[in-house]
């Protein structure tokens, strides 16, 4: 597996994703969706109301260095302890939930005793194509994981929540997703030599560096 993720409200790898909204809410509220520092999310993060209709959030998710490794450290080199441990969709992997300050969160992605991969929110929400497990981890240090339901860009595709996913290549390992709702594009993930994640109000939303992009509900 590798690892790589995240999103911001302006562009990926540096810069932001734009949130988005499931059918029947506006994209509005899903452009206040937080970013991140490579990547960022696009819900109204933080918050919990429904998007109202109205404008459309046009961010961009950048990559949050995801990275293998050891557990996150705190106090002076040691090593922290999680808040919580969650097993993951595949039945094999878990998460290892560590706070690290205020709405900053680290998951390690264990399996078989190794660590296969990190996410970390600086800002914003992360994500993970974890060989065809989608993982998200929120500002608010809630992981969501789920299997399959990829599609391969370039091209254009139906997501959950009923949204709609235009995925363009811009460079190598590099795409580009407009998430399409009823008012037009809401939010624009980049994912740039790593993955992106989104927490969407309630649709989780990954984009590899590959080109592969899934939503769950």
């Amino acid at each position: 597996m590798t690892a790589a993720a995240a999103l911001a409200l302006t562009a990926c790898s540096g810069s932001d994703a734009a949130g988005t909204k499931p059918a029947g809410h506006s994209d509005k509220d899903m452009a206040a969706a937080g970013s991140s520092g490579t990547n960022s999310s696009a819900k109204a993060q933080g918050s919990d109301a429904p998007p109202s209709p109205g404008a459309k959030a046009d961010a961009k998710a950048g990559a949050a260095g995801k990275q293998s490794g050891g557990a996150p450290a705190a106090d002076g080199g040691r090593a922290a302890s999680p808040v919580r441990t969650q097993r993951l969709a595949d039945g094999i992997s878990k998460a290892e939930i560590y706070k690290l300050g205020d709405q900053r969160y680290s998951a390690k992605i264990v399996a078989r005793g190794a660590v296969l991969a990190t996410l970390e929110t600086k800002g914003h929400d992360d994500g993970l194509d974890a060989n065809d497990m989608f993982v998200t981890l929120t500002l608010d240090g809630q992981v969501h994981s789920w299997m399959g339901g990829g599609h391969q860009g370039p091209g254009t595709f139906k997501l959950a929540g009923g949204w709609t996913a235009k995925v363009t290549k811009v460079g190598e390992l590099r795409y580009r997703a407009q998430i399409i709702g009823h008012d037009g594009v809401a939010a624009t993930l980049e994912a740039n030599q790593h993955d992106v994640g989104l927490d969407a109000n309630g649709v989780y939303v990954v984009l590899s560096s590959g080109g592969v992009i899934s939503a769950h509900e």
